[in-house]
C-alpha cells in the first residue's frame, strides 16, 4: 500500500488497531464487502456464455486494491509502517519491498518449507465469524497460496486459498468461524518453497451472529424482494383509509426444492408431503448410469420415466443428475473393466441415450459429476474428457443449464482439490474447449455439510469468488449431517445461500424417513416434522408463500415488500361490497410504480 507519510508514530498505529478490536466492527458494523475481483462481463451475455479470456485478464491486477474493512483487526495491513506487527514464521526471512509505483508490501524470502512466511497474532472470540482477505503474488510462475490459522495446540486450519501468479496481484478471500476464544497466528502456505510470497492489504474482519443475520436479512430484502405501492381510492378520488390489500403468491421465482427418489411412485403420503412444499427437484439416483443400465446394452428408464411423469403432472421442474460420474468406484460394474476403446463407445451411447431421451424435459444437467476430486474419464481419454462431455451434451440439447457439480467448495476450507480457485480454473478449461460457445454453463455446489459449526465466513467468501464468473450458482444437494444442532445449522446454511446475490437456486438432498432419507431427515416415519423439517417449512413460509394482508394509511396508500413472483391481489374495504382483484408480477427489475386501485360503492 502507498504510504502517505513516513515515520508515523508506531504507538498511534497500535492504539488505532486496539480501538478497532475492542469496538468490534466500528463503521463497518452494518456492511459486508462482496467484492472479489474486477467485474469482467460488461460486454458478454452472462446468461448464455462465459468469457474465459475476459476473466483471465481481470482477476489478476497490476496493483492491489485497498484492504477490505481498512484491515479490520490486522495491525499494519497495508505495510505503511514497514513490517511492524509482522514476524517471521518458520525459517527464511521477511522484509518490506516497494514497487516502481511506490506500493509497499511484505515479502517472505529464503524459504525452505511450505509454511515459511510472515505471520501476525490476533485474538479470536468464540461465536464470532471472521472474514479474511489479502492480495498475493509469488516471485515466479504460479502456485496455490493458502492462508492458515495456527490455533492453540499448533493445529493448522486452512482459511482459504488462491492461485497466485508472478507479475500481478490476486485476491485471496476466505474466513474462519471461531468455536473457541484464544489467540491464533495468521500465516501463509505455498508448497513451492523456492518462490517468494508477496502480500499486501491484508484484512481480518469480525462479525457477531446478530450482525451476520442482519446482513443476510438486508441482502434478502435487496436481492430477493421488491417494494410495491398501492394507492386505494374511491372513483371520486377520495382516499379509502383502512382498505385491505391481500397478496396471495401463485408462483415464486426462486427455485427452492428437494431431492426425490423412487419411493415417490408408491407412497401416497410421500407424494402429498412433497407436492405441498416443492416445485423443483433432482432425482437422487434414478437417472444415473448405474441405475439405467445395470447390464451392458440393457437400458431401463422405467423408474426415471415414471418419476418424470409424476413431476410433470404436478408442475415440478427437474434437474438431470447425472450423465457421468468421474468417481471410478461409482461406475456401472460392467464399465469398470472396459478397454478405453470399448469405454468410449459405451460412453458415447450413454450420452446420446439419456440426453436425447429427456431433451426438452429438464432445466439442467450435471454433466460430469465431481470432476475436481476424481478423474476416471480423464485417465482413460485425456485431460479434455470432461470438456468434451460438456460439448457433446450441449450439441444434443441446447436448452438445459450444464453444471459442474462438486462438493467441499463452500463446505470445507481444508479440501484443496475443490477450492473456489480450483473450481474456477476447471471452468476455464471446460469453457475454452471447442464446441461450447453459447453453452449455458452453471456452477453446482453440492453443499454437504459435515458435523460441527458451518464456516459461514468461508462459505460467503467462496460464493463471492465464484460470483465473479457471472454464472448462475446453485446449491444442488444441500444437507447437514445428523447432530444435536442439525436444524440450527441447516437454517444458517440455507439463509446464507438464499441471501447471497449470486445464488439462483437451492435443492436439498433431504426428505422423509419413509423414503430412506436418514441423514437430513425432514419428516419421521409418521410424516411428522423433525426439527430440520420445521426449519424448512418456516423458511418456505418466510420466503414468500404465506399470504400478506396490509392496511391503507390515511392517504389510502399501502406499501408492501414482496418476494419475486406472481401474485393474486384482492383489495377490500368495509364500506364497499365488491372487492377488486388483479394479478401482479414482481420481478428482479421491477420498478417502484404506484398501482392505482379505484373502488366503486
Amino acid at each position: 500500500m502507498k504510504v502517505a507519510a513516513e515515520g508515523c508514530n508506531l504507538l498511534l498505529l497500535f492504539i488505532t488497531s486496539y480501538l478497532s478490536l475492542i469496538s468490534g466492527l466500528g463503521v463497518h458494523s452494518l456492511s459486508y464487502d462482496h467484492s472479489a475481483t474486477t467485474k469482467f462481463l460488461s460486454a458478454v451475455n452472462t446468461q448464455t456464455y462465459w468469457c474465459c479470456h475476459c476473466f483471465e485478464n481481470n482477476q489478476c491486477l497490476a496493483e492491489p486494491r485497498r484492504a477490505q474493512y481498512g484491515g479490520g483487526i490486522i495491525v499494519n495491513p497495508g505495510f505503511d509502517h514497514n513490517i511492524e506487527g509482522w514476524t517471521v514464521f518458520g525459517k527464511g526471512a521477511i522484509k518490506e519491498r516497494i514497487s516502481n509505483g511506490g506500493n509497499r508490501f511484505i515479502v517472505a524470502h529464503n524459504r525452505t518449507h511450505p509454511l515459511d512466511s510472515f505471520s501476525q497474532k490476533v485474538q479470536l472470540k468464540k461465536g464470532m465469524l471472521y472474514t479474511f482477505s489479502a492480495w498475493l503474488q509469488v516471485s515466479e510462475g504460479s502456485d496455490t497460496v493458502s492462508v492458515m490459522f495456527k490455533t492453540k495446540g499448533s493445529k493448522m486450519v486452512r482459511g482459504g486459498q488462491v492461485i497466485a501468479k508472478h507479475g500481478c496481484w490476486t485476491l485471496l478471500k476466505g474466513g474462519i468461524a471461531a468455536n473457541f476464544s484464544s489467540p491464533v497466528e495468521i500465516l501463509f502456505e505455498s508448497k513451492n518453497s523456492n518462490a517468494e510470497i508477496w502480500a499486501d492489504n491484508i484484512s481480518l474482519q469480525p462479525f457477531n451472529k446478530k450482525q451476520w443475520r442482519s446482513l443476510q436479512d438486508a441482502s434478502i430484502e435487496r436481492v430477493r424482494k421488491r417494494k410495491v405501492r398501492f394507492q386505494i381510492s374511491h372513483v371520486n378520488e377520495t382516499a379509502l383509509i383502512g382498505a385491505k390489500v391481500i397478496t396471495r403468491p401463485i408462483k415464486l421465482n426462486f427455485p427452492f426444492g428437494c431431492g426425490m427418489n423412487h419411493h415417490i411412485l408408491t407412497n401416497k403420503d410421500y407424494q402429498s408431503w412433497f407436492v405441498s412444499r416443492f416445485k423443483f427437484t433432482t432425482f437422487t439416483n434414478e437417472m444415473k448410469w448405474y441405475s439405467t443400465e445395470k447390464k451392458q446394452g440393457e437400458e431401463n428408464y422405467t423408474i426415471a420415466d415414471a418419476m418424470l411423469k409424476f413431476t410433470k403432472e404436478n408442475g415440478i421442474s427437474v434437474r438431470g443428475h447425472n450423465i457421468f460420474w468421474d468417481n471410478p468406484k461409482l461406475q456401472p460394474e460392467w464399465v469398470k473393466n472396459l478397454s478405453p476403446e470399448k469405454l468410449g463407445e459405451a460412453a458415447a451411447e450413454r450420452m446420446k441415450s439419456v440426453v436425447s431421451r429427456y431433451k426438452g424435459e429438464l432445466i439442467a444437467w450435471d454433466v460430469m459429476n465431481e470432476n475436481l476430486h476424481f478423474h476416471f474419464y480423464e485417465d482413460k481419454f485425456g485431460e479434455n474428457a470432461s470438456a468434451a462431455a460438456y460439448a457433446t451434451a450441449y450439441e444434443l440439447d441446447q436448452e438445459p443449464k450444464l453444471f459442474l457439480n462438486e462438493f467441499n467448495t463452500i463446505e470445507y476450507s481444508g479440501d484443496e482439490a475443490s477450492s473456489p480457485a480450483k473450481y474456477i480454473k476447471k471452468l476455464q478449461e471446460i469453457l475454452s474447449f471447442p464446441g461450447v460457445s453459447g453453452m449455458s454453463a452453471a456452477i453446482g455446489l453440492q453443499g454437504h455439510f459435515a458435523s460441527g459449526q458451518p464456516n459461514l465466513a468461508y462459505m460467503r467468501s467462496g460464493l463471492d469468488l465464484l460470483a465473479t464468473t457471472g454464472l448462475p450458482i446453485w446449491l444442488t444437494e444441500a444437507s447437514v449431517d445428523p447432530q444435536p444442532s442439525q436444524a440450527e445449522y441447516l437454517e444458517e446454511i440455507l439463509r446464507e445461500a438464499y441471501s447471497h446475490p449470486a445464488v439462483e437456486g437451492i435443492i436439498m438432498f433431504s426428505g422423509p424417513a419413509q423414503a430412506g432419507f436418514n441423514a437430513t431427515t425432514l419428516a419421521d416415519e409418521t410424516f411428522k416434522n423433525t426439527p430440520a423439517g420445521d426449519v424448512v417449512d418456516k423458511l418456505i413460509q418466510e420466503w414468500g408463500t404465506r399470504p400478506n394482508i396490509a392496511t391503507a394509511d390515511n392517504r389510502g396508500i399501502v406499501d408492501i415488500s414482496l418476494h419475486h413472483g406472481d401474485y393474486d391481489v384482492t383489495v377490500t374495504h368495509p364500506l364497499i361490497h365488491s372487492p377488486i382483484t388483479l394479478n401482479l408480477c414482481v420481478k428482479k427489475d421491477f420498478s417502484l410504480e404506484t398501482i392505482h386501485v379505484k373502488m366503486r360503492a
